[in-house]
């Protein structure tokens, strides 16, 4: 080997030293960005146990701000979570809570003197109410509220107090008045709001993609949200495992109706990508007075009922339509307190999408290659969980890696409960050649429990490789969903997408989506709406030049586009297709 081979080999290696050295300090500063699923230390639910099935889950989450600050509640998870920014949260044990934890529950901000929570599991519920939820010292009313599943709890400017409820595939979301004078007791007329219509709304049909034509929907999840003196009653449909899983409204001048069915539901649906699911959530202003709502993604595989909370940048335009902006909805977004980007998307793309990628083992049919497939329900599984267990992906070509989530299963855990003492500890190296490598992603020494970890680089890094190194888990198995690395790669974005075709059926609520499928292409974004400047829902399909889309109302006139994208970047938009 030459002396200057050598000199430059050492430089190279002394390059990749400091680098890694920079970016692990890095690590601990602020992110500015957040990727769903969110990361939080998700309780493992208890109500399988007999069955001795053990699994993670958040879901309904139900999000408040309060003297400034946020507070998640969300079933099943024995206490709940706080955060001063909606994007880091800590989770608080509190003195008082449900033994079983909350199921579906409701939470409400009165003022900043009390804040308000309730949602028994067995359906009959007081309401819980403490000024110290750090502490948790909650104390309940003397009434209990009988006969509800899915609670909303809503208190007016006027001082009225209301309580929505309702989770069936045959009753309507109903509402009841409070007297707040007499411990919130309920008013003895009930009102019947609204049902589900899944003859006329396409995307309230039962299934996945919207596919069972026996069984119907069901309406769950109800959230007020007061906006510009409208009211937006929201609702989930059509079942929380589904894929179509989303958040519709109803918009009122007054908060018992009668209320409107608002022309661009669902406002909230993420069908495509690597989780899916956007329902049953809740609204809430974040950092410079910008919305967001929060829902449930589905990973369902241990259960139907396992599942992960989402974040999306929720807006109202001139119209007073409600939207939320879930386009590349799992993909890295701005985080709630970087003023000015109102959650937009970081334009980081996918590098790892079904790239080569080899481990130390295996088990049978849960191979390597399930890490890289863009699918929740499918992962890799170990034969080991010890420090001996190596992943390595190959992007094929050098790219500048910003961002990397890695998203673990749970696979035969046998953990119940919200326990203590669990933490994960890897690391990730990154490489040009797949002979020196440096660390992007520095967990040796972290206790933080993370199953769906996303770290943003401090530094991004050019490399080719990305290897990720086991240490630790709180489980048994080593299992990974997804190791999702992303960046911007040095090739060209797509071109436009040709021969975008859009054919209603006869059955109005559906239609075929069809276009030219173009080589060096990952996959394609759909866009659609009911204007050609309300393109507000999308649909991200990998690897296909036709989607069957059954989520369209019959009495709507729809407008559609489509974009390309691949780890350079995302092509422009066709032209606006208007489909009658």
């Amino acid at each position: 080997m030459s002396k200057r081979k050598r000199f430059s080999n050492m430089l190279l290696v002394l390059v990749f030293s400091v680098s890694g050295y920079l970016t692990a300090a890095a690590q601990s500063a602020q992110m500015s960005t957040y990727c769903n699923p969110l990361n939080l230390d998700y309780t493992y639910m208890i109500y399988n146990a007999h069955n001795d099935i053990s699994y993670r889950s958040g879901a309904d989450p139900a999000v408040v701000q309060f003297r400034g600050e946020y507070y998640m509640f969300v079933t099943r998870s024995l206490g709940y979570w706080h955060s001063t920014d909606l994007n880091n949260w800590t989770f608080i044990h509190p003195e008082k809570w449900y033994f079983q934890g909350s199921n579906a529950p409701a939470a409400h901000n009165y003022k900043d003197s009390v804040l308000y929570v309730t949602g028994d599991p067995s359906g009959s519920m007081s309401i819980l109410y403490t000024d110290n939820p750090k502490k948790g010292d909650w104390k309940a009313t003397p009434a209990i509220l009988n006969d509800l599943q899915d609670p909303a709890l809503f208190i007016d400017d006027d001082e009225k107090a209301y309580m929505y409820w309702g989770s069936s595939n045959v009753f309507p979301i109903r509402a009841v008045t409070l007297d707040r004078s007499k411990n919130f007791r309920p008013s003895q007329k009930k009102w019947e709001l609204f049902n589900l219509d899944g003859k006329k709304h396409g995307w309230e049909r039962f299934g996945e993609n919207h596919s069972d034509t026996v069984l119907g929907g069901y309406m769950e999840g109800a959230w007020m949200t007061k906006h510009n003196n409208k009211y937006y009653l929201q609702y989930a449909a059509p079942g929380t495992e589904f894929n179509v899983y989303g958040d519709g409204a109803y918009i009122s001048d007054s908060p018992l109706g009668p209320f409107n069915y608002m022309a661009n539901n669902p406002f909230c649906y993420k069908p495509g990508g690597f989780m899916n699911g956007a329902g049953h959530g809740s609204t809430v202003i974040g950092p410079g007075d910008a919305y967001w709502h929060f829902g449930s993604m589905a990973v369902s595989v241990n259960v139907n009922w396992e599942r992960r909370i989402s974040m999306y940048p929720t807006f109202f335009d001139k119209e007073g339509l409600m939207y939320s902006n879930t386009s590349f909805g799992d993909y890295p977004h701005f985080a709630p307190a970087v003023a000015g980007k109102n959650g937009a998307f970081a334009g980081w793309m996918l590098l790892s999408y079904n790239k080569p990628v080899k481990a130390t083992s295996s088990v049978r049919e849960f191979t390597a290659k399930n890490i890289v497939d863009e699918s929740v329900k499918t992962f890799w599984l170990a034969e080991k969980n010890d420090a001996s267990q190596v992943v390595e992906i190959d992007l094929l070509a050098a790219a500048k890696v910003h961002a990397i989530q890695v998203n673990y299963h749970d696979h035969k855990s046998g953990l119940y409960g919200k326990l203590p003492g669990l933490y994960h500890q890897y690391f990730i190296e990154g490489s040009v050649d797949g002979k020196s490598w440096m660390t992007l992603v520095d967990r040796k020494n972290s206790f933080k429990d993370v199953p769906n970890d996303y770290v943003e680089l401090g530094i991004p890094q050019t490399v080719r490789y990305i290897r990720y190194s086991n240490i630790h888990l709180p489980t048994p198995n080593l299992a990974i969903a997804g190791i999702r690395v992303f960046g911007v790669g040095q090739g060209k974005a797509p071109a436009v997408v040709k021969q975008f075709k859009v054919a209603r059926k006869p059955d109005r609520r559906d239609a075929l989506l069809s276009w030219d499928k173009q080589t060096g292409v990952q996959g394609y974004n759909i866009l659609w709406g009911i204007a050609p400047d309300k393109l507000y829902n999308s649909w991200m399909v990998y690897d296909a030049g036709s989607l069957d889309l059954k989520s369209l109302a019959t009495d709507q006139v729809y407008y559609f586009s489509i974009e390309a994208f691949n780890e350079n970047g995302i092509s422009p938009k066709a032209t606006v297709i208007k489909a009658e």
